[in-house]
C-alpha cells in the first residue's frame, strides 16, 4: 500500500494546507513557524513510515505522527488564546486533529497486531 492511498494521510495533508493558507499573513513568525512545522510533521511522518523497510519502523513513525497531532492541538489552543486563530477555525482544526489522531491510533493498532501475527 502507498501512503498516498491512506485516508489519514490525505486528511492530515489537507489540514496542513488549510493551516498554511490561513496563517500565511500572520506576523508572529515564531508561532507561525511552530504550528506549521507540527502540522507538516503529521503527513510527513506517515509518508516516511510507509516508505521504511519494516513494519516496526513504520509503526514508530506513525506514533511520531500521532504525537504531532497532540502538539498541533496544543498550538491551536495557544493560537486561539493569543488571537491568531478565531474560535470557529480553531475548533474545526481541533476536531480534525482529533479525528486524524484517532485514525492513526487505529492504524497503529492494526499494524502492531499484524506484526505480532508475523512473529
Amino acid at each position: 500500500m502507498r501512503f498516498e492511498d491512506l485516508k489519514v494521510w490525505e486528511k492530515s495533508l489537507n489540514l496542513c494546507i488549510e493551516i498554511y493558507k490561513m496563517l500565511k499573513n500572520t506576523t508572529d513568525f515564531t508561532f507561525k513557524n511552530q504550528i506549521t512545522k507540527s502540522a507538516l510533521s503529521i503527513s510527513s511522518n506517515i509518508a516516511e513510515g510507509f516508505e521504511r523497510d519494516s513494519d516496526k519502523e513504520c509503526i514508530r513513525f506513525l506514533v511520531i505522527a500521532k504525537g504531532s497531532c497532540g502538539e498541533l492541538r496544543s498550538q491551536i489552543y495557544v493560537g486561539m488564546r493569543i488571537g491568531c486563530i478565531n474560535n470557529n477555525t480553531a475548533n474545526n482544526w481541533i476536531h480534525q486533529a482529533i479525528e486524524i489522531s484517532n485514525m492513526l491510533a487505529g492504524l497503529i493498532k492494526t499494524k502492531r497486531n499484524f506484526l505480532k501475527m508475523k512473529q
